[in-house]
């Protein structure tokens, strides 16, 4: 089977009440990774999916472990979907990086889905990746409630007017995520004034972000600093699939450039759409959208309406991707129908 899609995974935002909850109740690779992610971090991550309020899921602390369990119990399921057989019959239960390589030969995430695509490269193990997400969180949301920030998204502004507008008065370009569309993140009040001052330079739009901090700026310096001794702990492994990261939107393969990249995220800009650029000059055209929401498939269709992106969580949803594509290895000696 010819490896051509490219993995994408969602950040902070892409959450729904209720995620996960179907495929966890047809697929047992998805209810092992629920389980596990409980055993792991100690908490109910499965009734936090399934039964949390939009509230809940909002907050830094619950949404990271939350999004990103769901997204690993989709490509679990996808993979074994692929592969034609159980996961468990090789005696784990995890997809290992061959049946990744089967069908992906990329992986990228926005923000909080770069821990994610991690797992899918082969760089992290799912238990380290779970409990430095858990860590992110947790710092992330300890800074945020430490240093009251906000985000807003300027609509029609060129960037090099935004940035000059920033270095007036001390905000940062935090996202640039897709055309016409620049991310700024920084103290409340200056972020307010950045509103207004972009409105009156002929900005179309200032939409404030519904997130609970100033991520991807100087005020998570200090949550970087602490995950940086998280990370020194964990064992990171070079790539099976190309790899492309936030800060530099450039194949990465040195398992040390990919740790230093994973703590510069917090206070640099991601750079998503020359990472969406970049695997399309790499031949990418394809790709899915691995866990809940549709978020990225919005921005890729904003940043090149040529690229395909199919968004998968719900069970339906995988089953007619596998079966429509044509992905089942007919080598396979069992189903993974379940």
């Amino acid at each position: 089977m010819r490896a051509k899609f490219g993995l994408l995974f969602p950040g902070q935002g892409a959450q729904i009440p209720g995620m996960g909850k179907d495929l966890y109740a047809v697929e047992p690779a998805a209810r092992w990774v629920y389980d596990r992610a409980d055993e792991i971090t100690g908490r109910n991550i499965k009734k936090l999916c399934f039964e949390g309020s939009t509230d809940e899921l909002s907050t830094t602390a619950n949404s990271q472990p939350a999004i990103f369990t769901t997204s690993m119990a989709v490509l679990n399921v996808l993979a074994e979907k692929i592969k034609g057989a159980p996961i468990g019959i090789e005696g784990r239960e995890m997809f290992s990086s061959e049946d990744i390589t089967a069908f992906a030969s990329l992986a990228m995430g926005l923000s909080l889905g770069e821990p994610t695509s991690l797992v899918a490269a082969g760089v992290l193990s799912f238990e380290d990746a779970l409990k430095f997400v858990v860590k992110r969180g947790e710092f992330m949301d300890e800074a945020s409630r430490k240093h009251e920030g906000k985000m807003v998204s300027i609509m029609g502004l060129d960037l090099g007017k935004v940035e000059e507008l920033c270095a007036g008065i001390g905000c940062q370009v935090a996202n640039l995520n897709c055309p016409g569309q620049v991310v700024v993140s920084g103290h409340a009040g200056k972020v307010d004034l950045l509103a207004d001052l972009a409105k009156n330079a002929g900005a179309r739009r200032a939409i404030t972000l519904k997130v609970s901090g100033a991520f991807h700026s100087e005020l998570m310096v200090e949550a970087k600093d602490k995950l940086k001794g998280v990370l020194a702990q964990m064992a990171f492994n070079p790539p099976k699939v190309d790899l492309i990261c936030n800060v530099d939107a450039a194949v990465t393969r040195d398992p040390e450039k990919i740790r230093n990249n994973l703590a510069d995220q917090l206070d640099s800009r991601t750079l998503w759409e020359d990472s969406v650029k970049k695997a399309s000059s790499l031949g990418i055209k394809d790709f899915i959208e691995v866990g809940p929401g549709s978020v990225l498939a919005g921005l890729l269709k904003k940043i090149d309406p040529t690229l395909v992106v199919t968004s998968l969580c719900a069970p339906d949803e995988i089953n007619s991707f596998v079966s429509g594509a044509g992905l089942v290895n007919a080598d396979a000696t069992g189903s993974s129908m379940n």
